[in-house]
């Protein structure tokens, strides 16, 4: 064998086999048959499942709650900041001592704030974590409603507090100074107010009339007598501080007597009333 033959059969040996022309589809199997027009069909039913899971996305109720819960927690931490900032001007001229316990009041406020994150995680996990979470939601649901009656003022209240009394023999106290009492204890915690008798709630405003107060359209007298509820710890010393409502008060020749107890009952009420104008966008 001559060394051109050689060399031929070498490289039909490693040159791959040819492959054969794939088939052209025919006249009776246009576009690759029909199994190949199904598995088109079979990929866009696919993808139009995809999409229908993705969209529109779906919000269930404990989500829904949980984002309205923290939604109100960042609101009260936004207005203690407004709060505290206020608050400036009057501690420039104070006492280390007094110094000393606005800083222990701010630690409680703190503390509280922090004590009421734990309480909305723990309700976010157990939203989460129930085996039955629309039974969760809606025990949840019912007490979140009787805790905003309480502060609308349909529900009576009970539980600890303090009870602040003003004797104002002179008549020099007005309305602006029971306001500013009723925004302090607000600031320090206070979840049920009345005073002599009428319930304060978010919308209440007061008013000088005839060397007298009125609350709400209600004349009131001296002695004016806050019943509040909240943490005695927390509350007392807000009216206290350097500045405050009780030395603006004595300023005037009134007497303020704070008492803390273990049991302050709030049982007058407002009756619910129906907005004008505003309407539930869920309407």
């Amino acid at each position: 064998m001559s060394d051109d033959e050689q060399s031929a059969n070498r490289l039909r040996k490693e040159l791959p086999d040819e492959v054969p022309p794939s088939r052209s589809p025919s006249a009776d199997d246009p576009a690759g048959g029909p199994g190949a027009a199904r598995g088109e069909r079979n990929g866009a039913t696919g993808r139009q499942r995809l999409l229908k899971g993705l969209w529109p996305p779906r919000l269930t109720r404990a989500q829904l709650i949980v984002a309205l819960l923290l939604f109100g927690l960042g609101f009260g931490l936004a207005v203690q900041v407004a709060s505290n900032s206020d608050s400036d001007s009057a501690l420039r001229g104070a006492r280390q001592e007094d110094l000393v316990r606005i800083l222990d009041e701010l630690d409680d406020r703190t503390q509280r704030l922090e004590d009421e994150k734990q309480g909305l995680e723990k309700q976010r996990d157990e939203l989460e974590n129930s085996s039955d979470q629309a039974e969760e939601a809606r025990k949840q649901t019912l007490e979140k409603e009787r805790q905003l009656g309480i502060l609308a003022g349909t529900v009576a209240a009970q539980g600890p507090g303090i009870t602040v009394t003003i004797e104002d023999t002179k008549g020099t106290v007005e309305a602006d100074m029971l306001l500013d009492a009723i925004q302090e204890l607000r600031a320090a915690g206070a979840e049920a107010i009345q005073v002599n008798g009428v319930r304060v709630v978010a919308g209440t405003y007061l008013a000088d009339v005839d060397k007298s107060v009125s609350v709400d359209g209600n004349k009131i007298n001296a002695p004016y007598r806050f019943q509040v509820i909240g943490k005695p710890q927390d509350l007392e010393p807000a009216l206290n501080i350097p500045g405050g409502v009780v030395q603006t008060l004595e300023k005037e020749q009134a007497t303020v007597t704070v008492e803390r107890s273990s049991k302050i009952v709030v049982d007058a009420l407002r009756a619910a009333e129906r907005p004008d104008y505003a309407r539930s966008s869920s309407q």
